[in-house]
């Protein structure tokens, strides 16, 4: 079942989206609020986000910017029919931009589309790292061959580290990563519990080498 994240404070649109979206056979994850959609980000891995452009405390493009480190796709839903914003989430790699008022049967349309286009994308990949594989297409991470239930920063992390596979990765690079560019919502201390979590549940299969002062490598 693919799960899908919605951000939008509008609670008539919300009530009927989600309610639709649920009979297509669609999990729905709903946040009003840039700061709701953080919290559920941190702890679910979603296929597509559909996002209003103007939220309560912010704006969809600082969801979007929580997402970069993942495969979700994007889905701007929105009354903002301005070109200048139309061309930022295109060039940010967002997937389609909607105007309000719109059709059911055209955003499924699309929402069906860009899912389709998504997995084609990523149903290839694969990545190893130490005795850990990663299978970035259905967002599981196995440990020799066992599955492994890791949080959406948990995974994020790994991820991170799969693909500087060898290289220095000094703090600051990994909290770029995992998060916005600026490191707002992740901060340093948050960074090392997550570190020391993804050690106790990979054990030894696979390790993080910590370089004092700079960061961490993992080979």
């Amino acid at each position: 079942m693919k799960r899908i994240l919605l951000v939008e404070d509008d609670p008539i649109i919300v009530s009927g989206l989600v309610y639709a979206l649920e009979q297509e056979g669609y999990a729905v994850i709903h946040g009003n609020s840039v700061c709701e959609a953080q919290m559920h980000i941190l702890e679910n891995r979603f296929d597509l986000a559909i996002l209003d452009m103007q939220l309560p405390d912010g704006s969809g493009f600082d969801v979007k910017e929580m997402l970069k480190a993942t495969d979700t796709a994007i889905i701007f839903l929105t009354v903002v029919d301005d070109e200048g914003n139309i061309v930022r989430a295109f060039e940010s790699g967002a997937a389609d931009y909607i105007i309000k008022p719109f059709r059911l049967r055209e955003l499924f349309a699309r929402i069906k589309r860009t899912l389709s286009l998504y997995s084609e994308a990523s149903q290839t990949t694969v990545l190893s790292l130490g005795g850990i594989t990663i299978d970035t297409a259905a967002g599981k991470t196995y440990m020799n061959k066992t599955l492994i239930e890791l949080t959406a920063l948990e995974y994020r992390l790994l991820l991170t580290f799969a693909q500087n596979k060898g290289q220095l990765l000094t703090r600051l690079q990994i909290l770029e990563h995992i998060w916005d560019s600026t490191g707002n919502f992740v901060e340093d201390n948050t960074l090392t519990v997550y570190i020391k979590r993804l050690r106790e549940k990979l054990g030894d299969a696979l390790e993080i080498k910590t370089v004092r002062g700079i960061g961490y490598r993992v080979d």
